[in-house]
């Protein structure tokens, strides 16, 4: 598998060592590539100083991350049509949208059941 876009549901399990965290570094290692928006940043930060955790700077340094050029309303749209999401999870599917015109081609990783409801909707392989 080439390519997968991951939410930060996934990558804060690994972070904070949560049940399935081993799971979800064996499905990252299995990539070529992991992308996701920066915003996967903010949320990990936030959630590291909140929890009083160092910032985990080698569990992100492998990703390459979306600044998207333009509004993603499009995107948006096409992933409320495939069911509702809230901000946070609606930004990260609209952005996997963005880098995935097929997104039968590109793996989503998150552990959001609502998340991954609307992504394999979308077409998105959830391996």
């Amino acid at each position: 598998m080439s390519a997968a876009y991951v939410d930060t549901s996934a990558i804060i399990s690994v972070a904070f060592v949560e049940p399935g965290a081993e799971e979800i570094v064996r499905r990252l290692r299995g990539f070529r590539d992991l992308i996701s928006s920066n915003l996967l940043e903010a949320e990990l930060r936030s959630a590291c100083a909140r929890e009083g955790k160092p910032f985990p700077e080698d569990l992100v340094s492998r990703f390459i991350w979306v600044h998207p050029d333009r509004p993603l309303s499009r995107e948006m749209r096409a992933a409320l049509r495939a069911g509702y999401l809230r901000g946070a999870d609606l930004w990260h599917v609209a952005c996997a949208l963005r880098v995935a015109p097929r997104p039968s081609a590109v793996s989503f990783i998150t552990l959001d059941e609502r998340q991954a409801e609307v992504a394999a909707a979308l077409n998105f392989r959830l391996e």
